[in-house]
């Protein structure tokens, strides 16, 4: 029997919660969201077709106008708005112009076995003063997209990722999987339009509850 992933009739309740939580936002924080591949690089491309560039493209797009619904907004930026190609070295050293808080890479899994399901989250390797903070936030997020969306975690995983590891000396850092296109669950998933609705919510709410977070601890 296949495991259906949940649907999205929790998304009016979650989005009062955001709306709350962002009225109550009062310092901008900056994050930049890595859109991974594009263009030429379409990434994986799922069991029907779908193309990893796009799942994450339309992800980050929705993520970039619930924020901007919102009366307090963090201050957001994708490292692509289309579908073009920008180098991993353009990534970094963009999300470092900017003076980042937080960068985030989206991306989508593949495997030769149809039946590898699930999200990882991805830290860097290497030991810095962000690393903690990565950590944490890694967990949260993949929980909270477990907990609301029905996607199984493979866990917090450690990577020489190169977008990880220019950016971890800087700010916080984490490359998400977001599920395996490879995986007929998975990748049906992302034909529905709602699907990405959804998804970015929970990343959006993700946030939005990570700086409340510590904005109490230094109270």
């Amino acid at each position: 029997m296949k495991k259906v992933l949940k649907n999205v009739s929790f998304v009016i309740s979650l989005l009062n919660m955001c709306i709350f939580f962002g009225q109550e936002m009062t310092a901008q924080k900056r994050i930049v969201i890595d859109v991974g591949h594009g263009g030429k690089d379409s990434g994986t491309i799922g069991i029907n077709g779908i193309k990893e560039k796009d799942v994450v493209l339309n992800i980050g797009l929705e993520i970039l106008r619930l924020n901007k619904k919102s009366e307090t907004p963090l201050n957001m930026y994708l490292i692509r708005y289309s579908d073009t190609l920008i180098s991993l070295s353009d990534r970094t050293e963009l999300a470092k112009a900017l003076n980042a808080d937080l960068f985030i890479s989206l991306h989508c899994n593949h495997s030769h076995n149809p039946t590898v399901r699930g999200i990882e989250v991805y830290i860097d390797t290497n030991e810095s003063r962000n690393s903690k903070e990565s950590t944490w936030f890694a967990y949260q997020l993949q929980n909270k997209i477990k907990k609301h969306l029905g996607f199984e975690s493979r866990g917090v995983k450690l990577a020489n990722f190169q977008v990880l590891r220019e950016t971890i000396n800087y700010f916080p850092s984490v490359l998400v999987e977001l599920g395996f296109l490879s995986n007929g669950d998975e990748s049906s998933y992302y034909q529905r339009p709602e699907s990405y609705q959804v998804l970015a919510l929970v990343i959006w709410e993700s946030l939005i509850r990570k700086y409340k977070s510590y904005e109490r601890v230094g109270e």
